[in-house]
């Protein structure tokens, strides 16, 4: 009897585990982490205590004397606006904050302390080291966004960072430095020094990255097992390197060192630009740099024969004209990036920039890829990536500061290419990357005839791209259509390599940059259509997410959003709709990471 009357508890054990099982799934705890326990300061690792293999005897200084004349950047005469535009225009830019307090509510409530947030499950990610990337990245964003509160316990959390250790056995000395530096140095620059610990941190951090540079050649190892250096063994660089790697640490070393006035950190990055100044000329195409470098073998010749502005060489074009700025133009070494710049030019608007052909027929540019074969033959590859829409800002910078006119159109040119392959897709996003058609190689304008819309054309590229026509078979025309419309493959486009969307900033940048230097408000309408486009795919419950295919009109979204999500896409919709002054153009250099530094006077 005893054991019938206690049957009952079988089932009800049982509807307890399940109601618990269920409530976890559709309820989300905050996962955040304890805060960092506060470490002694003799169980740090001290970075800049550690002997040095090759230590180096005399520094390279920062250079002296009177500034360059540098010419005004940002437009000398904004119109005027009317009520209804300014009210237009600030509730644009109210929900560009709302999109961003939101997000950084989820990091917050989810993930404070940590990497980054996933936007859909509400769990935490630790994708650069544990130090709390998002943090970092996020606080000059904060601070112009006015929320000083929230920046303050930021600027508290990153006192507790023990930059003598990090999760991850490989460092990358890129992502670290733009991400974490930069952000410390821009969040002491913004607020003007008030918070000393800043400074403080961004030095020892530095002091960590420098140790990446003892090496024979004080070329960095840029994938750094930093343990092997914590343990005072002797390092060596991996016998490839990518160029972005290796070229865009210059704005960042160049600010500690004249926040510091420790010259070892700018000594660091000028031997860097001044060896990729000794080879630009020895390359497979004169006056650029391949995508892949040889650092173990360096000094060498750059054998590599794969060229573009694109993804893995991207920012070390960008940081040319930027630490001119940084520099203010000063001294050889202003005059040696000057001189990168305009011979690297000369060479991306002869071979690497293209035309595509679109219905429209809209005169636009787009940045692709080169290769060159072992007779000199320059052979395009019309591939179109995000991450070169970087390339309309950089070029409208250099138009201004280097006295280049012409630029300005080749700089509308490519904004307009990259706004073209947003509009063209059903999410109203650009991917990562796709193949276009070209109609025209350089950016002088092709004949009008050349640059006609062609459905045959278009669909010998996709033949050509897809590999589809042999000698003994010919697809017809409705079997090319059939096959367009199974990949999704807009007209236009030859193929779409990657269809993520990952919530990446390079093409609102060059936007913001136009319309600053422009001041044309048509910026700020084809800025609002983005946002929108962006929002409406990818929002979720708790932030915005990264989404796997803009080529669907309801893409799936991937639980991923990176820091730069908060320190670059939206501080740029953000300041697109704030005032010219703010984050002026002609007072600060925004690194890579959007992370605005002060102009040297």
């Amino acid at each position: 009897m005893l054991l019938i009357r206690r049957l009952w508890l079988l089932p009800a054990s049982l509807l307890t585990c399940a109601l618990y099982l269920l409530f976890q799934r559709f309820t989300r705890v905050p996962s955040v982490p304890l805060p960092p326990v506060p470490i002694d300061d003799e169980q740090r690792l001290h970075w800049h205590q550690r002997p040095e293999w090759y230590p180096v005897t005399s520094f390279i200084p920062l250079p002296t004397g009177a500034a360059a004349d540098i010419p005004q950047i940002q437009h000398k005469d904004f119109v005027a606006e009317t009520v209804l535009s300014r009210k237009r225009r600030l509730e644009r830019r109210d929900a560009v904050k709302a999109t961003f307090l939101r997000s950084w509510s989820a990091y917050k409530t989810y993930a404070w302390g940590k990497d980054e947030v996933s936007p859909v499950s509400g769990k935490w990610r630790s994708s650069f080291g544990g130090w709390g990337a998002t943090l970092v990245d996020a606080m000059d964003t904060l601070w112009i966004m006015q929320l000083k509160d929230d920046f303050e316990k930021c600027v508290t959390m990153v006192g507790e960072i023990d930059f003598s250790t990090n999760e991850e056995d490989i460092l990358n000395v890129f992502e670290t430095t733009i991400r974490y530096l930069g952000g410390l140095l821009a969040a002491h620059d913004l607020s003007h020094g008030q918070y000393p610990v800043l400074l403080k941190k961004a030095r020892e951090l530095g002091n960590m990255l420098y140790a990446a540079f003892d090496t024979a050649h004080r070329m960095p190892v840029t994938r750094w097992q930093w343990m092997t250096s914590a343990k005072g063994e002797r390092i060596f660089p991996s016998e490839t390197t990518l160029l972005a790697e290796l070229g865009s640490l210059t704005l960042e070393f160049t600010r500690l060192a004249q926040l510091t006035g420790e010259m070892k950190y700018f000594d660091a990055v000028q031997r860097i630009t001044n060896e990729l100044q000794r080879i630009q000329n020895l390359t497979a195409m004169p006056g650029l740099w391949p995508v892949v470098v040889n650092l173990k073998d360096w000094p060498s010749r750059a054998p590599y024969t794969h060229f573009t502005v694109g993804g893995m060489a991207d920012s070390t074009y960008e940081y040319l004209p930027k630490e001119y700025l940084i520099l203010s133009g000063r001294g050889e070494e202003g005059k040696q990036v000057r001189k990168m710049y305009e011979d690297t030019m000369e060479m991306v608007e002869k071979h690497i920039f293209f035309r595509p052909m679109i219905e429209t027929g809209e005169d636009v540019l787009l940045s692709g890829d080169v290769a060159v074969d072992k007779k000199g033959k320059v052979s395009l590859d019309p591939k179109g990536q995000h991450l070169a829409c970087f390339a309309g800002g950089m070029v409208a910078i250099g138009a201004k500061i280097f006295d280049r006119p012409d630029d300005l159109d080749v700089a509308k040119r490519l904004v307009a290419g990259c706004v073209w392959a947003y509009k063209a897709m059903p999410t109203g996003l650009m991917p990562e990357t796709f193949h276009a058609v070209p109609c025209s190689v350089g950016v002088n304008t092709a004949e009008p005839s050349e640059c006609e819309w062609s459905e045959p054309k278009w669909f010998q590229a996709i033949r050509n791209r897809h590999h589809l026509e042999t000698s003994s078979d010919t697809p017809t025309q409705q079997e090319l259509i059939e096959f367009a419309r199974a990949r999704s493959l807009i007209p236009g486009f030859s193929d779409i390599g990657d269809r993520r969307y990952i919530l990446r900033p390079e093409a609102i940048e060059s936007i913001f940059i136009l319309y600053r230097i422009t001041a044309d408000k048509k910026y700020h309408d084809i800025a609002w259509e983005m946002f929108q486009s962006i929002e409406n795919a990818t929002k979720t419950d708790l932030a915005n997410s990264a989404v796997d295919d803009v080529t669907q009109a309801i893409p799936a979204k991937t639980d991923r959003m990176e820091s730069f999500w908060l320190a670059e896409t939206l501080k740029y919709f953000y300041l697109v709709f704030s005032e010219p002054d703010l984050i002026s153009l002609d007072d600060y250099v925004l690194n890579t990471e959007a992370h605005p530094f002060q102009r040297a006077s």
